[in-house]
């Protein structure tokens, strides 16, 4: 029997591309995507590349109605809405998987400090499961809520969980240089992803350790560790549509030679399919991930500064968002997480 799922908030970019890839899946019917405000309109008059794939319609948010009928309800609402509707599909016996921030941090006491929001559902808060699928996937079979990665935290955590956990490297002053593609930003128009603004251009935004994601890097990684880690994070705008490309600088505890180093990596991602740790002198390209839910990881060893650099590409519509959640409801439902995903990228 097919999972029946619905997206709620599925005319955004991450709704969008849910769409495309739930309706390739063969496992899942979807039951309903909402909009309210492409309500009644056919999902290829917003999303042209699905014109011969489905003649579905968005509608509006009917809570009783999607309980009522869903096994797993996706929810791609902005942050600071999403923690207003889960709830509801929870107490009614849904099963979620979030897209937004509004589930992936412990405390709320720190959605004041990132977010800026007070918490409306703190008591979910502890009952939540971070899924970063390569992680957590234990704690994703059995969730009933899973809070999606963000795509610089999936790009930036897969990168240095090998590190981190075995003790590679000092968890403190850890350095992260991050670029995305302008989709991060929504579908929502804006000066920053204006045409004139992003094209031959590249620019930074939120510097200074103010970006919203710094939390769920560090707490995720302090997991992996016995020392707390923190980071210097540093977002960049690339004029591409897709994309996270990430390099990490982190100070070795000892020398390491670049070939141990690279075996520590694909030791720990052994069983990780959608990881691939590239050969010594490779290093990753986003147009070898887009469209794909792979993260790639290069590896190199400055010997002479005693840094590891790790090098990470994502496409963050995919990996670092739709993708993943569709591999944590394969995890939950017990099928192969591959299932619908392991296409391969567009190239070139």
């Amino acid at each position: 029997m097919k999972i029946k799922a619905s997206v709620i908030g599925g005319s955004g970019y991450t709704g969008a591309e849910l769409l495309r890839l739930l309706l390739g899946h063969p496992e899942v019917e979807i039951i309903a995507a909402t909009s309210e405000r492409y309500a009644g309109k056919l999902f290829s008059e917003i999303n042209p590349n699905l014109i011969g794939i489905t003649v579905s319609s968005y509608e509006k948010m009917d809570l009783n109605k999607i309980a009522g009928s869903s096994d797993l309800v996706f929810t791609a609402l902005p942050h600071g809405r999403s923690m207003e509707v889960v709830p509801q599909l929870i107490e009614k016996g849904c099963r979620v998987i979030d897209i937004s921030g509004d589930f992936r941090l412990k405390n709320k006491e720190a959605y004041k400090d990132w977010y800026r929001f007070e918490h409306k559902a703190a008591d979910l808060l502890q009952k939540s499961v971070y899924g970063l699928c390569e992680l957590n996937t234990k704690d994703i079979k059995k969730a009933s809520l899973v809070a999606n990665p963000g795509c610089y935290p999936t790009s930036v955590i897969l990168g240095l969980a090998p590190a981190v956990s075995r003790g590679l490297v000092f968890e403190q002053d850890i350095v992260v240089d991050s670029m995305s593609g302008v989709s991060g930003a929504g579908r929502t128009a804006a000066e920053i992803t204006h045409f004139c603004s992003c094209a031959d251009n590249v620019s930074s935004y939120k510097v200074g350790g103010v970006h919203q994601h710094i939390p769920e890097m560090e707490y995720a990684l302090s997991d992996l560790s016995e020392d707390t880690v923190t980071l210097s994070f540093t977002p960049h705008l690339l004029p591409v549509s897709r994309g996270i490309y990430s390099t990490v600088y982190a100070d070795l505890k000892n020398d390491i030679a670049l070939d141990e180093a690279i075996d520590t990596y694909r030791s720990f991602y052994k069983d990780s399919f959608f990881v691939e740790v590239l050969r010594e002198g490779e290093y990753p390209q986003l147009k070898a991930v887009i469209g794909t839910n792979f993260c790639h990881l290069g590896i190199s060893v400055d010997l002479r500064c005693g840094r590891l650099i790790i090098i990470s590409a994502i496409d963050n519509l995919v990996k670092g968002a739709a993708g993943q959640a569709i591999q944590n409801m394969n995890i939950m439902n017990g099928l192969d997480e591959k299932t619908g995903l392991d296409s391969p990228a567009l190239y070139p």
